[in-house]
């Protein structure tokens, strides 16, 4: 199992859209409104890291509203 967070910048008057998208895609196991420079904190969690990195590149950045994204892949320590 690989799990990452995925911070989401959303464009302002497409946020509802984008989350109602960012929650139906698979892979994304637990979504966080937060305030500041972020809108979103996701959990993904994935089989591997080459599914992660699909989950990412091919479903949340290419959601209508998302503006970017960055990505912080987590260890167990």
């Amino acid at each position: 199992m690989v799990t990452g967070l995925v911070l989401v910048r959303l464009m302002a008057g497409q946020e509802k859209q984008a989350l109602a998208k960012i929650r139906e895609t698979q892979g994304v196991a637990h979504v966080t409104a937060v305030f500041g420079r972020w809108d979103l904190v996701l959990d993904i969690e994935t089989q591997d890291l080459s599914t992660l990195s699909n989950v990412i590149v091919r479903g949340i950045r290419a959601i209508p509203g998302v503006l970017s994204t960055e990505s912080l892949i987590t260890t167990a320590i």
